[in-house]
Formats: C-alpha cells, sequence, structure tokens
C-alpha cells in the first residue's frame, strides 16, 4: 500500500533534471555513453529515472552508490545512455546530445567513438555538407528519447479514503519540456487503473490523487517578458541586421536560437522587416563553424517560420538583445 502511494507522490519531481540543463554533452566513448547531471534539491533516483529513461537501479549502479544512500545536493551523476533512451536512427526526435569537437577529429572518428552512427545523420542533424569539423564546435550525434519525459514541479496531494474493494484509480497532470528550461506546456492527463487486492489484516482502500495547481503553459510571452528585464525595456539593445536560417525543434510556442556572441540564455527579439512580425527566441549556442553556416547571424528553431511569416530556407532578419 505503501509502494504505490510513494511512486505517486514522486510524480512531482520527474524530468525536472532535464530542464535544469540546456545543452546535454556526451560523455565516454562506445559502449559506455553517459551524459552528466548535477543533482538539485528534491531529486532523486526515482524522478532522474523519469527524466532521462534508465532504471533507478541503474544509475545507482553506474555511479556506485547505494539505493538506500540516496543522492547528494549538488553531485554530478552519470546518466548511462542506452538504446532504451538515446537514439541515433535517421527521423530521431528529443533532446538533442551533443559532441564537443576536439583538434583534427573528423566525421569518421566521431561515427566510430559514438556507437558507429551514421555518418549521413551527423550531417543531416548538424546540416553539414561535408566532412571537415572545427575545434570547439558542437555536433549533435543523437536524441535523449526522455528529455520529453512528463515534467511537474509540483507535488500532487494524496489522500487515504478507506473503502470496500475498489479499483485504484491514479490520475496524473502531465507536462512536456523537451528543451529543460522550466518552461511548461500542459498536455491531456491520463487515468490508470488497478485492482487493489484486500488482505485479512486491512481492507482494500482506494487512492485518489487531488490535481497539483495549475502550471502556466509557456509561451513565446514569457521569453517576451525576459528580453524587457534584460534589456531595460528595450533601452539598452544592441542590433544586428543580416540572413539567418532555421534547424529542427519539437518545441510548441516557445523558440530557440543559436547565436555566435549573446551568451547562452540570452533572449533575442527577431523581426521580418518584410512584414513587421517579431518574436522572442531564447539562445541555447553557438552557431556551428561549417561552410553553410557562413555569414548567418542567426539559427533558429523551425517552430519560428509560422509566426515570423517566412517559409524561406534562408530569410532576412533583424535582431535586438541585451547589451
Amino acid at each position: 500500500m505503501i509502494k504505490p502511494i510513494l511512486s505517486i507522490v514522486l510524480l512531482g519531481f520527474s524530468a525536472v533534471a532535464v530542464q535544469a540543463q540546456d545543452v546535454l554533452e556526451v560523455q565516454g566513448t562506445s559502449p559506455s555513453l553517459y551524459i552528466t547531471h548535477t543533482v538539485k534539491k528534491g531529486e532523486n533516483f526515482y524522478s532522474l529515472s523519469r527524466a532521462y529513461g534508465v532504471p533507478p537501479k541503474e544509475i545507482a549502479t553506474v555511479n556506485n552508490v547505494s539505493m538506500d544512500q540516496g543522492l547528494q545536493l549538488g553531485k554530478q551523476v552519470n546518466i548511462p545512455l542506452t538504446t532504451a533512451n538515446f537514439s541515433q536512427k535517421n527521423g530521431a526526435a528529443g533532446k538533442p546530445v551533443y559532441h564537443k569537437v576536439s583538434d583534427k577529429e573528423t566525421l569518421y572518428r566521431v561515427s566510430v567513438n559514438y556507437n558507429k552512427v551514421a555518418i549521413d545523420n551527423i550531417r543531416s542533424w548538424n546540416n553539414l555538407s561535408g566532412d571537415g569539423l572545427k575545434k570547439d564546435t558542437y555536433i549533435i550525434i543523437g536524441y535523449l528519447k526522455a528529455a520529453g519525459a512528463p515534467p511537474d514541479k509540483e507535488e500532487p496531494v494524496v489522500a487515504k479514503v478507506d473503502a470496500p474493494k475498489e479499483k485504484k484509480v491514479v490520475q496524473e497532470r502531465i507536462t512536456t519540456d523537451p528543451y529543460g528550461d522550466g518552461n511548461l506546456d500542459d498536455v491531456p492527463s491520463k487515468s490508470e487503473s488497478k485492482p487493489q487486492p484486500a488482505t485479512e489484516s486491512e481492507p482494500a482502500s482506494s487512492v485518489v490523487v487531488a490535481p497539483p495547481a495549475p502550471v502556466p503553459a509557456a509561451s513565446n510571452k514569457d521569453f517576451e517578458q525576459l528580453y524587457m528585464e534584460q534589456t531595460s525595456n528595450g533601452k539598452k539593445a544592441a542590433t544586428e541586421k543580416g540572413p539567418g536560417t532555421w534547424f529542427k525543434s519539437n518545441a510548441v510556442n516557445k523558440y530557440y536560437a543559436l547565436h555566435n556572441t549573446a551568451p547562452r540564455g540570452t533572449i533575442i527579439k527577431v523581426t521580418n522587416p518584410l512584414n513587421g512580425k517579431s518574436i522572442y527566441a531564447k539562445v541555447l549556442d553557438v552557431i556551428p563553424q561549417i561552410k553553410p553556416n557562413a555569414g548567418l547571424i542567426i539559427k533558429l528553431s523551425d517552430a519560428a517560420m509560422e509566426a515570423l511569416g517566412s517559409n524561406e530556407t534562408k530569410f532576412y532578419c533583424e535582431l535586438s538583445y541585451e547589451n
């Protein structure tokens, strides 16, 4: 009886782990690939398991930690990348996992080090046309399938009500955050029913989970507010004009960017001067230094195409961001 209730309560801590990290960088070489996570307040083996799609015991084993011992705040934990939570197939989706290019490294060497991932897939994910790579740039080598695992920052309230032989009904409010910035997009709830056997010592009981307080859905308005804070309502803003392009993204109602000078986390206002439409995008990283990206001032997640009223591969834009 205690274990099911505990499992329900732990839903409140799931997938906050992925939200804390904008960029996931791969560590190790085949077959022992992993990413690292710094333990935050309230996290445990079960919340990390839900966030990264790895069984709790496997996380404990990889890190030589006992399940009873728990996780220490601020400790770096290795999260293994397996076929269960990590995909390198053509058309893979989720949160991108990056590799930082070392000196004189080639696409062939990257492929060999990371499960012999198809070189054509690496080219496709990173818009590469050749085999050349530049030191200290980041390239996608696969996708974390659990990156959009259902997060929920708030703990549901569990009420225990004695009842005769009844079904146990568990209702979950599930959200997704594919980019880990703390902005949550609500999706429909689901319920699952399991028979609860009665015992001689105590009657079977029904566990009802009260829904948590509503969490606002993420939107471009959240980034607009951050932009106004960063630029003092636009008074302290640097500007740029030039060509931009797109990269594939699964984000909805929020936009992301690659930019060479704005620090990670900066909100950039992007305007299409042809129609006056604007969006606000959060900087994730720099633009990869490869030939197709030459001369670009920004790369935007493709979710912004409709918002900016453009369907061109490359487009002219105006940028404004914190100076």
